[in-house]
């Protein structure tokens, strides 16, 4: 019967077939963004990309013609073909004619996420590329290039060639309204690429677009003035859209279109939206989730402290450049006070001002530990009855307010990085490993280092030294407390680096060099990196130009680049304590709108990681009549690397589950060794040891009790020889 109507009717046949290729495309647009497959949403949603003009055709802008379909309406206003703003926002734009690189008001939408990697590669897209290293997925604010600015990693997207009809585009994937554009130039050691001028443009359907306009025209946003400096350009009024496109007009005349970019927008409220609801993240913790000055962040302490007395206590270790306070709070079932055989941790943050994402995990956790201490979480109160917590959470309040003053997305990659005096607190601890190696390579040398508490060189305690303020008060506090574990947290990256942080060989940048206790380290790292959301998540994209997937969001220090005078090199081989350096987001300023996110992201790990404080072997050292013996060398068989007892004659050593033989020794008394085991179970072994006098030792004693001082055995025999000299004359 089909055959015979489509021979008998052929015009009725050709009405069914449009009839139902009509209603394949109503069902094809009904079927709901979420029962679709993510990559057939980027073949059906779009049209193709890489169609542009070329050079001597006619140049037609991007804008829409009155009554064209997908025209774009001004948020909160009716709809205008071609958008003529009144009065009043004229004004607004003359005020704001140039690009502001200082955020004198904040903005009231957020940024979309392409620096925070919240926009993926697949909603980037440009009209040409230079090449892969170069292009749209590059084109991220504060993206950072390679040392060899390779095919793969550069800094930034650059267009295949410069002319007028260049853009790069992002699809928000939902209706945004978008409320301004942050630029930069191309992140290059060895070049200058910036625009100096663009258009914006925005669309429904990526097909039609509509131009930001005014009385003029179109108008034409001032761009950058140099390559790493944000600007800042806001809409004269919001547009609401699903797409916006960049469009480059001028560009440094020594160099090519270039930039890197963020875009700042409210994406309006659409729950159908399957892209939205897969990447919505919420917390429950009833925190401050706000960006803290200097001020603020000793009022939110001493409110934790008002809150939770019995187990806070706020200190300072000391003074910034400019005078600031370096304030800490104390975590403890008795605060101010060392418990014997309880150990001690720390949190810092804040080491470069500018990297202020762990400054704010640093006051949440405090708030979070306070709350749930109170509410009786079993695992908290357990935690703080038996570990003593110190939180610092800004090192460099100077350089954090130089950030601060510029917002979270205008003070570049390096503003408030350094002290106020200049000087990178991260890398200023005296070099203790070159003192270390020399002396294992010379060992023929008379002057012996040993592998643990390696004093520090007078040059370095001198008053001339190039050693910043703040840092020489880290050293005293690490130095007074007998820290077993600590973490500082910093930004721009998603991997934990655990040390050594210098390569051995003085001829490469980059070699893995493994201290003694290279597998504790590598547990540690992986202890934090392995209950983040995203460190260990094959799926998520590099920050920047590492890839640390291979090891599981870790790294050794100086295999990823070398660097002499860390604070982790030096907290190993001056202290007992193990230290890490953990990267905790690819942001290191982010919006304030992202701080319940990045909490979500990193607080089960900060709890995990305190709580690898209680991994490996603890005790005391005593002599035989129950007196703690400090400064007692605690040796680990198998391992080259020894710590020593606290005042009281305890101590902590972090070990993997095994068995170990573990020796003591202390001037004047006996050396002993004992077989200790390590368990799975998180909790240390206990491994005392009670030692005994040498007889020199007793002796030695004995004469001091009774006035006389016992005679070296040199001296004695020098006298005799003396008298026997005199009898032979």
């Amino acid at each position: 019967k089909p055959a015979m109507i489509a021979r008998g009717h052929p015009r009725l046949c050709l009405a069914l077939c449009t009839l139902g290729l009509a209603l394949l495309g109503d069902v094809s647009r009904a079927v709901p963004m979420d029962d679709q497959d993510y990559y057939l949403q980027e073949i059906t949603n779009r049209d193709h990309y890489y169609s542009f003009p070329y050079p001597g055709e006619e140049f037609f802008p991007f804008t829409e013609q009155p009554g064209e379909e997908g025209a774009i309406r001004a948020a909160g206003t009716e709809e205008r073909p071609g958008f003529k703003p009144s009065r009043k926002e004229l004004k607004q734009k003359k005020n704001n004619k140039k690009g502001k690189s200082i955020l004198e008001a904040p903005p009231d939408c957020p940024p979309l996420g392409l620096e925070t990697l919240k926009i993926t590669d697949f909603q980037l897209h440009a009209s040409t590329a230079k090449r892969y290293g170069l292009g749209a997925h590059r084109g991220r604010l504060n993206i950072q290039a390679g040392v060899n600015e390779n095919d793969f990693y550069d800094g930034a997207w650059c267009a295949g060639r410069n002319d007028p009809y260049q853009w790069i585009e992002v699809d928000a994937r939902r209706l945004t309204k978008f409320t301004g554009v942050i630029t930069q130039g191309r992140n290059s050691l060895w070049s200058s690429n910036w625009v100096t001028s663009y258009r914006v443009l925005v669309s429904n359907d990526s097909h039609a677009w509509t131009a930001v306009r005014n009385e003029s025209g179109d108008v034409i946003f001032e761009g950058n003035s140099e390559k790493e400096i944000p600007v800042l350009n806001m809409l004269p009024v919001p547009l609401v859209a699903r797409y916006i496109r960049i469009n480059p007009r001028s560009w440094f005349e020594e160099g090519s279109i270039c930039m890197r970019l963020e875009i700042l927008g409210c994406p309006l409220p659409d729950p159908n939206n399957y892209y939205h609801r897969r990447n919505e993240m919420t917390t429950t913790d009833n925190l401050d989730f706000k960006h803290h000055n200097y001020k603020e962040m000793r009022q939110l302490m001493k409110t934790v402290n008002k809150m939770c007395p019995n187990i806070t206590r706020i200190y300072n270790i000391g003074k910034s450049n400019q005078g600031l306070k370096l304030y800490a709070v104390e975590i403890s079932d008795n605060p101010g006070e060392h418990e014997v055989g309880e150990p001690e941790f720390h949190y810092i943050a804040g080491a470069h001002g500018n990297e202020v994402l762990g400054r704010e995990l640093i006051l949440l956790l405090m708030q979070f530990m306070c709350q749930e201490y109170l509410a009786g979480n079993p695992r908290i109160v357990h935690l703080i009855q038996g570990t003593r917590i110190h939180l610092l959470p800004s090192v460099n309040p100077d350089g954090y307010d130089k950030a601060y003053k510029a917002g979270s997305e205008l003070g570049g990659w390096s503003l408030g990085r350094w002290t106020q005096d200049g000087i990178d607190i991260n890398n200023n601890f005296p070099d203790l490993n070159s003192l270390l190696w020399e002396s294992e390579d010379q060992k023929k040398s008379k002057r012996k280092v040993p592998n643990h508490h390696i004093p520090i060189p007078d040059w370095y305690l001198s008053e001339n030294a190039t050693v910043a303020v703040e840092t020489r008060a880290i050293i005293a506090w690490m130095e007074k407390i007998p820290f077993v574990l600590g973490g500082n947290l910093q930004g721009g990256e998603l991997v934990v680096a655990y040390p050594y942080d210098m390569v051995r060989s003085m001829w490469k940048t980059q070699d893995y060099t493994p201290t003694p206790d290279d597998h504790v380290f590598r547990w540690l790292a992986y202890s934090y990196a392995s209950t983040h959301r995203l460190m260990t998540d094959a799926r998520r994209r590099a920050c920047h130009t590492e890839d640390f997937q291979k090891e599981d969001g870790t790294v050794n220090g100086a295999s990823w680049h070398t660097v002499a005078g860390s604070i982790n090199d030096f907290s190993y081989l001056h202290t007992n304590c193990f230290e890490l350096s953990i990267y905790v987001g690819c942001d290191k300023y982010p919006h304030e709108s992202e701080l319940p996110e990045e909490w979500e992201n990193n607080r089960e790990s900060l709890i995990v990681f305190m709580e690898q404080v209680h991994r490996g072997i603890k005790g005391i050292v005593k002599d035989v009549h129950g007196k703690g013996i400090p400064n007692a060398v605690i040796s680990v068989e198998g391992v080259n690397h020894d710590i020593r007892t606290g005042a009281d004659g305890d101590y902590w050593r972090l070990l993997n589950p095994g068995e170990y033989v573990v020796g003591v020794k202390a001037e004047g008394y006996t050396a002993a060794t004992k077989t200790c085991e390590v368990g799975y179970d998180m909790g240390a072994t206990q491994c005392d040891f009670t030692i005994s006098k040498t007889n020199l030792a007793r002796i030695k004693e004995i004469m001091r009790k009774f006035g006389k001082q016992p005679l070296s055995l040199s001296a004695r025999r020098l006298r005799q020889r003396a008298r026997l000299w005199q009898q032979q004359r």
